[in-house]
């Protein structure tokens, strides 16, 4: 476990020791506040839809939320060992005293906190609600664990695409068409038989925060989300451990 911290600290250090690290936080905090800005005017100058209706809420079902996601997950990870692989680093990490384990696992840990670090200043948007009305604070902590394992998931499988590509460019569509592919499939949630429907809940990451934001955080998508990142990160382990005795 030792290994992997210092493989995190470095890559947390040389993610914000660069411009790209601020840009990205640039404009996802141009995104997610213009779509905060939209739907609190949207509750200021029209009735609400619902009594369960929040700015929370609401935010959380704004599509433009769910591609930025999908847009900026891959970025956080395209880079944490496809550019190992790249720039030839990737040998002197294998030859180092420290296991494939630590390598993933440190790369992984790194990128949470990037995909933290996009949304604590959302944050502040709480703070603006509440000097206007009462805020749920049981809605808030679900929605904030809501976004905390939803990352979980989007970390492991751009941390699986980076460590099958040999480019970032790669490792970002990797990723992406993976992110994308399978929150199409959960929003098939909606038009499916009942059967079908209840299999497709587990995957509708639409459905999961829409429920997070309301104060509802259902434990089978968290369980999703837990397996998603295991498997991933096992396979991310085999992939690096294969090049390291090719």
């Amino acid at each position: 476990m030792k290994g992997a911290l210092v493989i995190a600290r470095r890559e947390i250090a040389s993610f914000f020791g660069s411009p790209m690290a601020y840009i990205v936080i640039a404009v996802w905090l141009v995104v997610a506040g213009a779509s905060f800005d939209f739907i609190v005017r949207y509750f200021a100058e029209s009735a609400s839809g619902g009594a369960s209706d929040t700015p929370l809420r609401g935010w959380f079902q704004m599509p433009l939320i769910y591609i930025a996601m999908l847009i900026f997950a891959p970025i956080l990870t395209m880079r944490t060992l496809a550019d190992e692989k790249q720039t030839g680093r990737i040998e002197g990490l294998l030859t180092a005293p420290v296991s494939p384990v630590a390598i993933v696992l440190g790369k992984y840990l790194a990128s949470l906190v990037f995909w933290l670090s996009l949304w604590a200043p959302t944050l502040f948007y709480i703070f603006i609600l509440s000097r206007y009305g009462d805020v749920d604070r049981g809605a808030v902590l679900s929605a904030c664990l809501g976004v905390f394992f939803l990352g979980v998931g989007y970390m492991a499988v751009g941390v699986l695409a980076s460590a099958l590509a040999n480019s970032q460019t790669v490792a970002a569509v990797l990723a992406t068409l993976a992110l994308a592919g399978t929150f199409v499939l959960g929003l098939g949630e909606y038009i499916a038989s009942d059967a079908v429907a209840d299999i497709l809940s587990y995957v509708n990451v639409y459905g999961h925060m829409e429920q997070a934001a309301a104060g509802v955080l259902d434990s089978r998508r968290v369980v999703y989300q837990a397996s998603t990142a295991a498997l991933c990160l096992f396979l991310a382990i085999r992939v690096i451990d294969h090049r390291r005795f090719a």
